[in-house]
């Protein structure tokens, strides 16, 4: 593994990155990629992954912050012209959470950029019944824990130990960077809170395979966004992960690598692996 930077409309983007193969590309949730995580090592045995930073996020070494940029789209430009000033050809292209709305936005403008999307637990659909759970009323560790089904797996990446999140001894540098990430968040996607009422009816134009993976326990994006999802994209399947929260990518990365590795995502319908957590 190794860490890039590229220079796009003025801003360095990083990414890590490892692996051989084909490219494929992976966007964060909104509290950021915590580093070189191992559902990129388990991808990076069959792709060369690229674990990029979003715009602003990442902290101080992370990708630069547009200031200019006040909605997901305008990310979604930025990752474009990143995948162009990279000429990495059509990717597969990975969205988890808020990352996913990023991708999702990015295929209905560029869909040219992509061989595959992949939609991870994704955010940018207004639900119908349920609500996107809202990172701005509890605390950053609060959030990050409820995007975790199984607590020993929040703790296992993020060191923590004990049963109250705020006081748990969080690094100083991860509370900073998940601040930073927060106020990037709040610039792009506050209101109206996590969803695009424009990327419902934009998706039907999308012309590449698809691939919905939802964790079964996802308490942070309602799985009625899922299925909307897989209405909406002409080509896309869906994939549930058992005993698994909202992030798959953190919590059950060999499940999800095993998803990825072996769809092809070119039949409509639902279908449901076994195995959960990893």
């Amino acid at each position: 593994m190794q860490t890039v930077t590229t220079t796009v409309a003025g801003l360095g983007m990083r990414e890590f990155t490892g692996g051989s193969g084909d490219p494929l590309v992976i966007l964060h949730h909104s509290f950021g990629n915590p580093g070189w995580m191992p559902v990129h090592e388990a991808l990076a045995d069959h792709y060369t992954v690229h674990a990029l930073d979003l715009p602003g996020y990442g902290g101080t070494e992370g990708s630069e912050r547009p200031d200019w940029a006040r909605h997901p789209r305008d990310l979604a430009l930025l990752v474009g012209q990143w995948l162009r000033a990279k000429d990495l050809g059509p990717v597969v292209l990975v969205g988890c959470g808020f990352g996913g709305w990023v991708a999702a936005e990015l295929a209905t403008m560029a869909p040219e950029l992509l061989k595959r999307l992949i939609l991870v637990g994704a955010a940018g659909l207004l639900p119908e019944q349920g609500r996107i759970y809202d990172q701005f009323l509890v605390s950053h560790s609060n959030y990050v824990q409820a995007a975790f089904s199984r607590p020993e797996a929040y703790d296992a990446i993020f060191s923590s130990n004990g049963d109250s999140p705020d006081e748990l001894p969080m690094s100083d540098d991860t509370l900073v960077i998940w601040d930073m990430n927060r106020e990037m968040t709040t610039r792009v996607a506050w209101k109206p809170y996590m969803y695009n009422r424009r990327l419902r009816p934009l998706l039907g134009g999308v012309n590449v395979p698809a691939l919905v993976v939802w964790g079964d326990n996802d308490a942070v994006v309602p799985i009625e966004c899922a299925h909307a999802f897989v209405e909406a994209l002409p080509d896309a399947r869906l994939e549930v992960v058992p005993d698994c929260g909202h992030a798959v990518d953190l919590e059950a990365p060999e499940s999800l690598a095993a998803i990825i590795t072996s769809g092809t995502a070119k039949s409509a319908g639902t279908a449901q692996i076994t195995g959960g957590a990893s």
